[in-house]
């Protein structure tokens, strides 16, 4: 998948957060929507204009982030 077809980062839409191509719905927000239970159905429910490749290229993108070098505290 291309994720660059998906999603835009521009400093003048959601001050530079990861966003689906044209709209102002974040990549945060679709990941927290998913873990907080509602399912990608009710997601393109309520936003008729996303699709499922624009889902999957959120959690693609956020995957990828991912695996950068970053070192993770452990929170006990």
């Amino acid at each position: 998948m291309d994720i660059a077809q998906h999603i835009e980062i521009n400093p003048k839409i959601m001050m530079g957060k990861p966003v689906i191509k044209g709209t102002r719905i974040t990549v945060e927000s679709l990941l927290e929507k998913l873990s907080a239970g509602e399912t990608e159905e009710n997601i393109l429910q309520a936003h008729p204009h996303l699709t499922t490749e624009n889902i999957k290229a959120a959690l693609s993108f956020a995957a990828q982030a991912l695996k950068g070098e970053n070192i993770y505290p452990v929170v006990l």
